[in-house]
Formats: structure tokens, sequence, C-alpha cells
């Protein structure tokens, strides 16, 4: 990444409207670690290999939730029916590595999330890591 336009902190604050949970073109898939999938399997009561099976595909080697038309299949109205669940992936949003450059933010993630610029401030140590739970990263 280039010089940080985070370097003095963000503020965010989730404002419950479920925006982030709908598809929105390459940022349909919600990517899960074996840690968020064990997670899930233990919120559902269920065996780590049996949430997979039901709940999980995979491409280019990485798990990621199956897509209900479109959305998270948890996606219930404007909440997560699974919230206490939820994988790195919905917990560090919008502080994702590819979110994380000036134009993308400001184009992308500020003008779609209504939760940027209220509540907490991040500091540029918060963002680092949560950047460092990137389900994706090699």
């Amino acid at each position: 990444m280039s010089e940080k336009f985070w370097k003095q902190g963000i503020r965010f604050e989730c404002q419950g409207t479920g925006r982030c949970c709908a598809s929105r073109g390459s940022y349909g898939y919600v990517y899960l670690t074996l840690e968020d999938r064990r997670r899930f399997a233990k919120y559902f009561k269920i065996s780590t290999l049996a949430f997979t099976r039901r709940h999980c595909a995979k491409t280019n080697g990485y798990f990621h939730l199956k897509e209900i038309k479109g959305d998270c299949q948890f996606l219930e109205g404007k909440g997560c029916s699974a919230y206490d669940a939820r994988p790195a992936q919905c917990r560090t949003w919008p502080f994702w590595p590819e979110n994380m450059n000036a134009r993308t933010w400001s184009r992308e993630v500020k003008a779609f999330c209504p939760g940027v610029g209220k509540g907490k401030l991040y500091s540029e140590a918060e963002i680092k890591a949560l950047l460092a739970q990137d389900p994706i990263d090699p």
C-alpha cells in the first residue's frame, strides 16, 4: 500500500443497513477461514464438516459461503441471522485490504457505507490488526 490515507485513523460505526451483506459483483463472496467454519458449526451445533458441506463452496482454493439469490444466506431483512458467529470478513468490514487505498475508499466504501465517518475512531494500529485478519491473504 502507498502512503496511508488512514494514518490518523478512520471513524466507523455500523449503522445496521445490511448493505454490506448484499452481493456487489466482485465483492460477492464471504470467504471463510477454518476458524470461521468452526465458529459457525459451534453456533449451529453441528460438526465443521456438516457446516462446510451444507453452507460452503470452494473457489480458487478458498472456502466461502454459498450465496442465496446473490446475497449472504444468513441475511434476514437488514440483519445477520448468525451475527454471533459471523466470519472475520464480516467482523472486519470495511477494513479490507482491497478497500484501503484513498480512491477505493472514497469511491466505493465511503459512498456506499453510511457508517464511515461515524462512531469510534479506529487507530492506524487497530486498522492494521483488522487487515491482518484477511481470510484470503496467503
